[in-house]
Protein backbone atom coordinates (compact mmCIF):
# COMPACT_ATOMS: atom_id res chain seq x y z
CA UNK A 1 0.00 0.00 0.00
CA UNK A 2 1.16 3.57 -0.98
CA UNK A 3 1.52 5.89 2.43
CA UNK A 4 2.53 9.19 3.16
CA UNK A 5 2.06 11.39 5.99
CA UNK A 6 0.77 14.95 6.23
CA UNK A 7 -0.95 17.79 8.30
CA UNK A 8 -3.84 18.55 6.83
CA UNK A 9 -5.58 22.64 6.57
CA UNK A 10 -8.28 23.25 8.11
CA UNK A 11 -11.76 24.05 5.75
CA UNK A 12 -10.95 27.59 6.05
CA UNK A 13 -7.35 27.79 5.05
CA UNK A 14 -8.23 25.76 2.01
CA UNK A 15 -11.24 27.88 1.18
CA UNK A 16 -9.42 30.68 1.60
CA UNK A 17 -6.36 29.48 -0.74
CA UNK A 18 -9.28 27.91 -3.45
CA UNK A 19 -10.38 31.64 -3.61
CA UNK A 20 -7.30 32.57 -4.13
CA UNK A 21 -6.42 30.28 -6.57
CA UNK A 22 -9.58 31.10 -8.98
CA UNK A 23 -8.30 34.49 -9.34
CA UNK A 24 -4.90 32.84 -10.40
CA UNK A 25 -4.32 32.33 -14.43
CA UNK A 26 -4.41 28.99 -13.81
CA UNK A 27 -7.50 28.75 -12.09
CA UNK A 28 -8.81 31.25 -15.71
CA UNK A 29 -7.39 28.60 -17.55
CA UNK A 30 -9.13 25.95 -15.88
CA UNK A 31 -12.43 27.72 -16.24
CA UNK A 32 -11.61 27.47 -20.03
CA UNK A 33 -11.40 24.13 -20.36
CA UNK A 34 -7.44 23.77 -20.00
CA UNK A 35 -6.03 20.85 -18.38
CA UNK A 36 -3.69 22.98 -15.60
CA UNK A 37 -4.00 19.78 -13.06
CA UNK A 38 -5.60 22.09 -10.53
CA UNK A 39 -5.38 20.28 -6.86
CA UNK A 40 -8.44 19.09 -5.48
CA UNK A 41 -9.15 21.28 -2.27
CA UNK A 42 -10.82 18.02 -0.87
CA UNK A 43 -7.51 16.81 -0.37
CA UNK A 44 -5.24 19.52 -0.13
CA UNK A 45 -2.31 18.67 2.96
CA UNK A 46 1.07 19.45 4.12
CA UNK A 47 3.04 16.31 3.24
CA UNK A 48 5.65 15.65 6.16
CA UNK A 49 6.74 12.10 4.94
CA UNK A 50 6.44 10.02 1.92
CA UNK A 51 6.91 6.13 2.36
CA UNK A 52 5.90 4.84 -0.43
CA UNK A 53 4.94 1.00 -1.15
CA UNK A 54 4.63 -0.47 2.29
CA UNK A 55 3.63 -4.14 2.92
CA UNK A 56 0.78 -4.53 4.83
CA UNK A 57 2.03 -6.22 7.60
CA UNK A 58 4.50 -3.81 8.43
CA UNK A 59 1.16 -1.01 9.09
CA UNK A 60 2.02 -1.52 12.89
CA UNK A 61 5.25 -1.00 12.87
CA UNK A 62 4.86 2.08 10.67
CA UNK A 63 1.80 3.27 13.05
CA UNK A 64 4.21 2.68 16.24
CA UNK A 65 6.80 4.74 14.83
CA UNK A 66 4.67 7.58 14.05
CA UNK A 67 2.85 7.66 17.14
CA UNK A 68 6.19 7.67 19.01
CA UNK A 69 7.05 11.03 16.75
CA UNK A 70 3.91 12.28 17.90
CA UNK A 71 4.36 12.05 21.22
CA UNK A 72 7.85 13.30 21.18
CA UNK A 73 6.89 16.20 19.43
CA UNK A 74 3.96 17.09 21.69
CA UNK A 75 6.09 16.49 24.90
CA UNK A 76 7.33 20.09 26.16
CA UNK A 77 4.88 21.98 24.01
CA UNK A 78 2.22 24.12 25.07
CA UNK A 79 0.27 24.04 22.02
CA UNK A 80 -0.16 23.05 18.62
CA UNK A 81 1.45 25.06 15.75
CA UNK A 82 -0.04 27.84 14.57
CA UNK A 83 0.91 27.95 10.45
CA UNK A 84 -0.60 29.62 7.57
CA UNK A 85 -0.55 29.36 3.44
CA UNK A 86 0.94 32.52 2.04
CA UNK A 87 3.62 33.02 -0.80
CA UNK A 88 4.55 30.56 -3.20
CA UNK A 89 6.56 29.76 -6.33
CA UNK A 90 7.11 26.93 -8.61
CA UNK A 91 9.14 24.21 -9.18
CA UNK A 92 10.21 22.50 -12.16
CA UNK A 93 10.37 23.98 -15.92
CA UNK A 94 7.90 23.03 -18.87
CA UNK A 95 5.77 19.82 -18.85
CA UNK A 96 7.19 19.34 -15.08
CA UNK A 97 6.35 22.84 -13.38
CA UNK A 98 4.49 22.52 -10.40
CA UNK A 99 2.83 25.91 -9.21
CA UNK A 100 2.47 26.06 -4.99
CA UNK A 101 1.61 27.84 -1.96
CA UNK A 102 4.19 28.36 0.61
CA UNK A 103 3.76 27.47 4.59
CA UNK A 104 4.24 30.41 6.85
CA UNK A 105 4.01 30.79 11.16
CA UNK A 106 5.75 28.13 13.19
CA UNK A 107 7.78 26.17 9.98
CA UNK A 108 10.91 25.04 12.37
CA UNK A 109 8.48 23.00 14.56
CA UNK A 110 6.95 21.48 11.31
CA UNK A 111 10.63 20.59 10.13
CA UNK A 112 11.32 19.47 13.64
CA UNK A 113 8.33 16.97 13.86
CA UNK A 114 9.08 15.89 9.88
CA UNK A 115 12.53 14.89 11.36
CA UNK A 116 11.15 12.89 14.19
CA UNK A 117 9.23 10.77 11.47
CA UNK A 118 11.42 10.26 9.62
CA UNK A 119 13.92 9.24 12.58
CA UNK A 120 11.10 6.83 13.73
CA UNK A 121 10.68 4.90 10.00
CA UNK A 122 14.73 4.75 9.49
CA UNK A 123 15.25 3.34 12.95
CA UNK A 124 12.04 1.01 12.26
CA UNK A 125 13.85 0.16 8.76
CA UNK A 126 10.76 1.63 7.32
CA UNK A 127 10.81 2.96 3.49
CA UNK A 128 10.78 6.91 2.97
CA UNK A 129 11.76 9.75 0.82
CA UNK A 130 15.29 11.08 1.79
CA UNK A 131 14.62 14.51 -0.09
CA UNK A 132 14.96 17.49 2.62
CA UNK A 133 11.55 18.49 3.57
CA UNK A 134 10.25 21.72 2.07
CA UNK A 135 6.77 22.68 3.69
CA UNK A 136 4.57 23.54 0.63
CA UNK A 137 0.99 22.61 -0.49
CA UNK A 138 0.37 21.47 -4.54
CA UNK A 139 -1.94 24.62 -5.87
CA UNK A 140 -1.49 23.10 -9.87
CA UNK A 141 0.47 21.01 -12.39
CA UNK A 142 -0.03 22.97 -15.09
CA UNK A 143 2.85 21.42 -16.77
CA UNK A 144 3.22 23.33 -20.18
CA UNK A 145 -0.17 23.84 -20.87
CA UNK A 146 -0.46 27.48 -20.30
CA UNK A 147 2.27 30.24 -20.91
CA UNK A 148 5.42 30.87 -19.02
CA UNK A 149 4.56 34.17 -18.37
CA UNK A 150 1.09 33.21 -17.00
CA UNK A 151 3.36 31.02 -14.40
CA UNK A 152 5.18 33.42 -13.69
CA UNK A 153 2.60 35.83 -13.16
CA UNK A 154 0.57 33.42 -11.04
CA UNK A 155 3.67 32.88 -8.50
CA UNK A 156 3.86 36.74 -8.11
CA UNK A 157 0.23 36.87 -7.05
CA UNK A 158 1.24 33.80 -4.68
CA UNK A 159 4.09 35.64 -3.20
CA UNK A 160 1.36 38.46 -2.15
CA UNK A 161 -1.03 36.04 -0.68
CA UNK A 162 -1.23 35.57 2.92
CA UNK A 163 -4.18 33.00 3.87
CA UNK A 164 -5.52 32.94 7.55
CA UNK A 165 -3.66 31.39 10.70
CA UNK A 166 -4.51 28.02 11.69
CA UNK A 167 -3.41 25.23 14.60
CA UNK A 168 -1.76 22.10 13.03
CA UNK A 169 -3.43 19.51 15.63
CA UNK A 170 -3.66 16.64 13.77
CA UNK A 171 -0.75 13.91 12.32
CA UNK A 172 -2.32 11.85 9.40
CA UNK A 173 -1.63 8.40 8.02
CA UNK A 174 -2.82 8.25 4.94
CA UNK A 175 -2.80 5.74 2.48
CA UNK A 176 -3.00 6.82 -1.61
CA UNK A 177 -4.47 5.70 -4.34
CA UNK A 178 -2.55 7.18 -7.30
CA UNK A 179 -3.93 8.14 -10.99
CA UNK A 180 -6.31 10.49 -13.07
CA UNK A 181 -8.44 10.71 -9.87
CA UNK A 182 -6.49 9.72 -7.17
CA UNK A 183 -7.72 9.28 -3.83
CA UNK A 184 -6.45 9.38 0.03
CA UNK A 185 -8.08 7.32 2.74
CA UNK A 186 -7.31 8.67 6.64
CA UNK A 187 -5.37 5.26 8.37
CA UNK A 188 -4.92 7.07 11.62
CA UNK A 189 -4.38 10.08 13.37
CA UNK A 190 -2.48 11.42 16.34
CA UNK A 191 -2.93 14.72 17.94
CA UNK A 192 -0.22 17.19 18.17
Amino acid sequence: MRLFVAVYPPRLAVDDLTAQVARLRVGAASVAGINVRLADPTHAHLTLAFLGDVEEGRLVEVESALGLAAETFRDGRDSSPRLRLGGGGSFGRGRFTVLWVDVQGDVLALATLARLIRFGLRRARLPHDEKPFRAHLTVARPGDRIDRADVLADREALHDYLGPEWPATELVLVRSHPGPHPTYHRLAAWPL
